[in-house]
């Protein structure tokens, strides 16, 4: 299966991920050509960036994507809807919403779906998809079979295992997170109709990474570590188209 990929093919599973709190408009640029070279399938952005990511990108087939309730999921219903249409309109046709955690985890199933719903439409009529963010780090296993039940009934495009920044307190006081899980990634896959695709993100780093959340059942990945995951493709002797 990975000796017929291509390293175009392995590009265009990657979003590249420019969402660290401190980057600044330079950083976020530098990330963008750097996209835009490699020919991945997005640069993904906070919402205030999907301006330069568009014109940065403009005339390549690299698409803005940009975040939405981002990283926490704790805006009213109302501003992500606004947020997220807002995004499209401006130049994201892709966008990745976090969902209300709290809620998912107190069983507030109708609020959830409510939301997703109400975002999922909002974005589609802008000409949009939606992926929806669960930040698995801080569900159990029922919570996120129960989203997959709601996005498959909803019609999203994919979902996504994390932000990459929902750390968890770790025993010793210290806080990390797992990220994009084998596990989990496998849990979606089987609990999402075939026409949700998955997305994985948190602690892909390296191309091996890759392929085994794309064997897990994931079809798109987000990255910071993008320039080190293609480099090692061509190294490794992938094709390049």
């Amino acid at each position: 299966m990975n000796d017929r990929l291509t390293v175009l093919e392995i590009a265009k599973m990657i979003d590249h991920s420019l969402l660290h709190p401190t980057f600044t408009d330079a950083a976020i640029r530098e990330g963008c050509e750097l996209a835009r070279r490699y020919r991945v399938a997005t640069a993904c952005v906070k919402p205030y960036s999907v301006t330069m990511a568009r014109d940065i990108l403009a005339g390549s087939d690299v698409r803005p994507c940009a975040v939405i309730g981002f990283p926490h999921g704790n805006s009213t219903t109302g501003i992500k809807v606004i947020e997220a249409e807002q995004a499209v309109l401006a130049g994201a046709p892709e966008i990745d919403m976090v969902v209300n955690v709290g809620k998912v985890v107190g069983g507030d199933w109708d609020y959830v779906e409510r939301e997703i719903r109400l975002i999922n439409e909002a974005v589609v009529a802008a000409g949009g998809i939606l992926k929806v963010i669960f930040e698995n780090d801080y569900l159990e296993d029922a919570h996120i079979v129960r989203l997959c039940q709601v996005c498959s009934e909803v019609g999203v495009a994919f979902v996504k295992t994390s932000t990459g920044y929902g750390f968890v307190k770790q025993p010793d006081g210290g806080y990390n997170y797992k990220g994009a899980t084998l596990h989990h990634l496998r849990l979606m896959r089987e609990n999402c109709a075939s026409a949700v695709q998955i997305k994985a993100a948190g602690g892909i780093r390296t191309l091996d990474d890759l392929l085994r959340a794309r064997a897990a059942g994931a079809t798109r990945i987000g990255a910071t570590a993008t320039e080190v995951i293609l480099k090692e493709a061509i190294a490794r002797g992938f094709p390049q188209e």
